[in-house]
């Protein structure tokens, strides 16, 4: 059950992300690919035709509208669209060698950013969100030597403040945007979620910068350290205590996500004027961040089909009124960025694998 557990949970993961990508494409296609059997006034008249066929109009014609309008981005803009997405995975290292000096684990700007792209090369191409967080922390734990657990410690609250400070954003957001919420359902529906997930994630950031459930409880500490494990995870939870202790350095941190957040949304601006879309930032302000919490929720590999299918129904509402063909575009567009800095980090797991040791974990991980 071990071993199939996780296959079952991959193979979910994929039926789930294939199913909402064939839902969302079907629908456009069927769209562009009646609007052009009417354009063309051919006979007979499309609702004459059979499913069969309006399906072999749909896919012979929906596939070359997309690529139609994604062809069409000025080149410039998805170049800068580029360097916005290099930024966040900058900010990114910056934020986390931040957290990375509270256990006075001193990485170089290089290296880190070089074992940060190797990591987004393994949470773009692996099943699940967990591949390029095991990566930090193993090589987080290469250069401390002595402080596996704090190295551990560390990704696990660069990841739990980013994801923090993304909900801050995305619940601000929200509140300037209160029309634009109460536009469509969905939104409603979204924001409520949100709302939830901010609620539990400040719970969960308390906690865990307080010592977690069994600080003043010794015998919940005496169980803990009785687990497989059990010195590693107590010095797991020591570990987190610090962060809690410096005030400043949770200003910081959380200033620099928010930062990061901002610079999320320009990368998605940058393509929306490179296609030409009229968008205003007031409303990708509230947009950007509502999709890319749910795209944190492990519903697919790397929020393929989630992420598709919010653009399309969270754009085409009245208020903003993008086609749905050029709203699909736009999230294609983004995820090729992020694949372009995924191949950055594939090529430096290729070239620099012997000479860091990265084969090491390889081997471990396919044990």
């Amino acid at each position: 059950m071990k071993t199939g557990s996780p296959i079952l949970k991959h193979l979910l993961q994929i039926a789930i992300c294939g199913a909402l990508l064939v839902w969302i494409f079907q629908a456009i296609f069927w769209k562009e690919g009646q609007e052009a059997w009417e354009r063309e006034k051919r006979t007979p008249a499309w609702q004459e035709l059979s499913r069969g066929q309006r399906l072999e109009v749909s896919w012979s014609h929906g596939p070359r509208e997309v690529w139609k309008s994604i062809s069409q981005v000025r080149a410039e803009a998805f170049a800068l669209s580029l360097g916005w997405m290099g930024a966040t995975i900058f900010l990114g290292v910056a934020r986390w060698r931040q957290v990375l000096r509270v256990h006075g684990i001193e990485l170089s700007f290089a290296r880190a950013t070089e074992i940060s792209l190797v990591a987004h090369f393994f949470n773009s191409f692996l099943l699940g969100a967990a591949g390029g967080d095991l990566m930090k922390a193993y090589y987080a734990a290469r250069e401390s030597h002595h402080k596996k657990a704090e190295a551990v410690g560390t990704v696990f609250v660069d990841r739990i403040i980013g994801l923090f400070a993304l909900l801050v954003f995305s619940v601000v957001a929200m509140a300037a945007n209160l029309p634009l919420l109460r536009a469509d359902p969905l939104f409603v529906k979204l924001a409520w979620v949100i709302v939830a997930m901010f609620v539990g994630c400040a719970g969960v950031l308390f906690l865990a910068l307080r010592g977690g459930l069994s600080l003043g409880r010794p015998q919940v500490r005496a169980w803990l350290r009785r687990l497989p494990k059990g010195e590693f995870l107590e010095r797991l939870r020591e570990s987190l205590k610090p962060f809690g202790r410096d005030p400043a350095f949770l200003v910081k941190n959380i200033s620099l996500s928010l930062l990061l957040c901002g610079v999320c949304v320009l990368h998605v601006q940058t393509l929306a004027w490179g296609l030409g879309l009229e968008i205003s930032l007031r409303h990708l302000l509230a947009i950007v961040p509502m999709i890319t919490c749910m795209v944190v929720l492990p519903l697919t590999p790397s929020g393929l089909g989630v992420r598709e299918n919010l653009f399309v129904l969270m754009l085409a509402v009245p208020m903003i009124g993008v086609a749905h063909t050029s709203a699909l575009s736009l999230s294609l567009l983004c995820t090729a960025g992020s694949l372009c800095w995924s191949l950055v980090g594939g090529a430096i797991y290729a070239g620099l694998k012997t000479r860091h040791h990265l084969d090491e974990l390889a081997n471990n991980e396919s044990a």
